[in-house]
């Protein structure tokens, strides 16, 4: 198994706060293995949060699929530092949403990004991480002959069955590590 069918993520979703120059910095990070789901916690957030002057996050998923947003802040200072964040620890399918609640004092573009990033940082630092091994989907048809062959094959290469059907042409569906398919 080579590293590209590993993925590095947080067991469990996660929070964090603190203070700069009366800002209020939270930091969330949730498990986002697609884009749907990536929105949909951001939206329960902007609900939650609704009288929160930012709402700026980072999301990256196995797809390839990356997007960051800095939500009215100076451009490149916070979703690009956010991403920093996750790009830091190698974390994949993780969704990181920093809210600002404004507090007065403005901190200037350098200061800014790095409080950013260290809301990002902090809620991440502080979760606990898990490798996962990522799978895709194969059917494999084949014919009744074969059934004995198929199977081997199978066990022989860690192959995960959904499901298996013994029609007229047997097929059976199964994830396999993408390194593993030819």
């Amino acid at each position: 198994m080579n590293n590209s069918d590993k993925i590095k993520t947080i067991k469990k979703n996660n929070t964090s706060k603190f203070k700069e120059k009366g800002s209020a910095f939270l930091g969330f990070a949730y498990n986002a293995s697609t884009q749907e789901s990536a929105n949909s916690n951001l939206k329960n957030l902007k609900k939650e949060f609704y009288d929160a002057t930012h709402h700026c996050y980072a999301y990256k998923l196995s797809s390839g699929e990356e997007k960051y947003s800095d939500d009215g802040e100076p451009n490149g200072t916070a979703g690009l530092r956010i991403m920093n964040s996750i790009n830091h620890f190698n974390l994949t399918n993780i969704l990181v949403v920093v809210i600002r609640y404004f507090g007065g004092t403005k901190l200037g573009v350098g200061p800014l990004g790095k409080a950013y990033f260290k809301s990002a940082f902090e809620v991440l630092e502080s979760s606990d991480f898990i490798e996962l091994t990522k799978f895709q989907q194969i059917g494999i048809s084949y014919s009744h002959d074969d059934t004995s062959k198929i199977h081997h094959l199978i066990k022989k290469f860690g192959c995960k069955k959904i499901s298996e059907k013994f029609d007229k042409s047997p097929k059976i569906t199964c994830y396999l590590e993408p390194s593993k398919i030819s």
